[in-house]
């Protein structure tokens, strides 16, 4: 049976993830790997998709370069969201052809994973009528956007954890203005570790898709990255 890669990268630069996602999903696209999902904590970021407004960003040019936050207008759909220590990224490089074809399941498909995942935790996610994410309590806990090109995936889903949520008072998150912003932490009035998080998420991505997730560390990722190099040389 074929199974989903599961690999954490640990904590990364967004443009770093950003290309390491391209590469495997060109990868995958040429089916030269198979389904992959990647975990990440990325150093602070915001992100705004290609239906994005600059002007929900409102931090100034000097706020972003004090607090060291990179700013990266990116190829997903949704508007602007925050990314940093203390939230996991799941990044599903994944080829729908082989589940559904069907861009709105997919995202109902992602937002399932999150709310397994944290129920675990006694935490009772839901969804909002015509938003895309998971919410907890009227508050969002998890952005989801993506892409999605010959069926191939990319970008994700960002669930807060420990996350410091004060930066998303900086942006108008996903564009929307009446919701606030939670995390696990806040909900549950502790810090959460993050590679059991990690475990619910594997286990509710297996759940929700059907197929076997494997863990593997990250000398697995490099050997498959230097494999590809030496049969394009």
């Amino acid at each position: 049976m074929k199974q989903i890669t599961s690999i954490d990268i640990g904590r990364t630069r967004y443009a770093d993830a950003w290309d390491l996602q391209g590469k495997l999903f060109d990868m995958r696209r040429e089916r030269r790997t198979g389904d992959m999902l990647l975990y990440t904590e990325h150093n602070h970021v915001y992100t705004i998709g290609k239906g994005g407004d600059q002007n929900h960003l409102l931090a100034t040019k000097s706020e972003l370069e004090e607090g060291g936050v990179d700013v990266f207008q990116i190829d997903r759909g949704g508007d602007i969201t925050y990314h940093g220590p203390g939230q996991i990224v799941g990044y599903p490089i994944i080829d729908l052809q082989e589940y559904r074809t069907d861009l709105h399941w997919y995202l109902r498909s992602l937002e399932d994973v999150v709310i397994r995942a944290i129920r675990e935790y006694g935490l009772e996610g839901g969804r909002e009528d015509g938003m895309t994410g998971v919410w907890v309590g009227g508050e969002k806990i998890a952005a989801i956007g993506v892409k999605v090109s010959r069926w191939i995936t990319m970008h994700g889903f960002a669930l807060n954890v420990n996350t410091d949520l004060s930066k998303f008072g900086r942006i108008i998150p996903c564009g929307i203005f009446h919701k606030g912003v939670t995390s696990m932490e806040r909900m549950l009035g502790r810090r959460v570790e993050m590679s059991d998080v990690h475990d619910s998420l594997d286990k509710a991505f297996e759940s929700v898709f059907g197929r076997p997730v494997t863990r593997h560390n990250t000398s697995v990722l490099k050997q498959l990255l230097e494999s590809n190099e030496l049969e394009k040389a």
